[in-house]
């Protein structure tokens, strides 16, 4: 019996004039697994519609995917601007490119309130918080929670997160944010014990998980100087990072997970485009070979 080897293009999505080192080991394992693996910047590609139905141009030349792994949309300075790329990755998708994540997932786990939002209603548990576009209800905030974290709505690596305890502080630092027409993303502070765990998800299945240890600062992200130690995660992990994964119907993903006082677990957010440098270095495994596997045979099927 034999069985015919179809050669499949898969691309790693990605806005950055320089490959990333994710992005190298997605394209590595795309190759090493007997098919064609292409880089491509989301800005320079474009969906075109035509009376045939819908082509794609990148460079100038015509493209033709089979999937594509989505990393990174790059900087938006514009809704115009996000909606262009957010559209493009529709029409690969509407075209029957297979993508992961899908763009509708990714743009809710991009939304930090949003995606809170879904998990609280599917029973995932999550700190306090809110969004606003008043200053004194940050103070508000501040003086019934007492201490907060301030994060951007959009965001990633921990960059602009800021504690505060200080309701003045906390009114000076929503002003400023509010000056240049963002809202302010207010979280009640978890106390946690100097670290807190990112589990990694493809599929169904749990690759492993790390605790993220910082005992110099509260940012416990591996971009701010954390260290990682591998952690073997009980069934309450497991269950709750895959409950959080089926949420957002995400193909894979980072769950952010800390540890209250009392010992239970809050997901701080699900990342849909995560990093694994300091997950591999503790646990040996590269993410990048399981969602490339998962990927081709989601466009087998």
């Amino acid at each position: 019996m034999f069985t015919w080897w179809i050669d499949i293009r898969i691309a790693v999505i990605h806005e950055s004039q320089k490959i990333t080192e994710s992005a190298k080991q997605l394209l590595l394992e795309i190759k090493n697994s007997g098919h064609t693996p292409i880089y491509i910047r989301i800005s320079k590609l474009n969906p075109i519609i035509t009376k045939d139905g819908l082509e794609f141009s990148y460079g100038g030349k015509r493209i033709d995917l089979e999937g594509a792994v989505i990393r990174n949309l790059g900087f938006i300075s514009s809704t115009e601007q996000l909606m262009k790329r957010f559209d493009t990755l529709k029409a690969l998708e509407s075209s029957g490119v297979t993508l992961i994540n899908s763009p509708d997932s990714m743009f809710i786990a991009r939304d930090k309130f949003n995606s809170l939002l879904k998990l609280k209603m599917a029973k995932v548990p999550v700190p306090d918080t809110t969004i606003v576009e008043d200053p004194f209800e940050v103070m508000r905030l501040v003086n019934e929670w007492k201490d907060v974290v301030i994060k951007p709505v959009i965001g990633s690596l921990g960059l602009g997160s800021v504690r505060v305890s200080d309701p003045d502080i906390a009114f000076r630092v929503a002003k400023a944010i509010l000056s240049v027409n963002q809202p302010v993303y207010v979280q009640k502070y978890v106390d946690k014990p100097e670290r807190d765990i990112r589990v990694f998800v493809v599929g169904n299945s749990i690759l492993g998980s790390v605790y993220r240890i910082n005992k110099s600062s509260w940012k416990t992200n591996v971009a701010q100087g954390s260290l990682t130690q591998v952690l073997l995660p009980n069934h309450e992990l497991e269950e709750l990072s895959l409950k959080a994964v089926k949420a957002l119907k995400l193909d894979y993903a980072g769950i952010d997970i800390v540890e209250d006082k009392d010992g239970s677990y809050k997901v701080i957010e699900v990342n849909a485009a995560p990093l694994w440098k300091g997950f591999y270095e503790a646990t040996h495994i590269n993410p990048a070979k399981y969602i490339i596997e998962y990927l081709i045979k989601k466009i087998r099927k």
